[in-house]
C-alpha cells in the first residue's frame, strides 16, 4: 500500500466518523426538542398564565434555577403532591417559589469563641 492509498483511507475513515457525530448530534437535538416540547405541555398544565410569566422572568435573570424550578414543578406533578387548583394561581406559585428558594439557602453557622 502506498502512502496516496493510506491518506486516502484516513480520509475516508475521518469522512465517516464525522457523519457519524452529526447524525448523533441530530439524534440529541432532536430528543432535547422533544423533551422542551413536553417540559412546555406539563408546565402550561401546572402554572396558570401569570405564574408562566413568573417563572420566565425568573429564566432571564436566573436561568439554571428557573430549570431548577420547573423541574422540581413537574416532580411534584407527576408525584400527585400539587394540590389544589391546577393549574397553580399566582399567589400558590409564589409561596412554592418561597419554599424552592429557602431549600436552596445554606444555612449559616456562628462559631463563637
Amino acid at each position: 500500500m502506498n502512502n496516496e492509498e493510506e491518506l486516502d483511507n484516513i480520509r475516508k475513515r475521518k469522512l465517516q466518523e464525522l457523519q457519524q457525530q452529526a447524525a448523533q448530534q441530530q439524534i440529541s437535538e432532536a430528543q432535547q426538542k422533544k423533551f422542551e416540547t413536553k417540559k412546555y405541555q406539563i408546565m402550561r398544565k401546572i402554572l396558570s398564565q401569570e405564574g408562566r410569566q413568573r417563572l420566565e422572568n425568573i429564566r432571564i435573570v436566573r436561568p439554571e434555577f428557573a430549570e431548577q424550578i420547573e423541574l422540581q414543578l413537574i416532580q411534584l406533578f407527576q408525584s400527585g403532591q400539587l394540590r389544589g387548583a391546577i393549574p397553580l394561581p399566582d399567589k400558590a406559585f409564589k409561596k412554592l417559589l418561597e419554599q424552592i428558594s429557602s431549600m436552596g439557602r445554606k444555612k449559616e453557622f456562628n462559631i463563637k469563641k
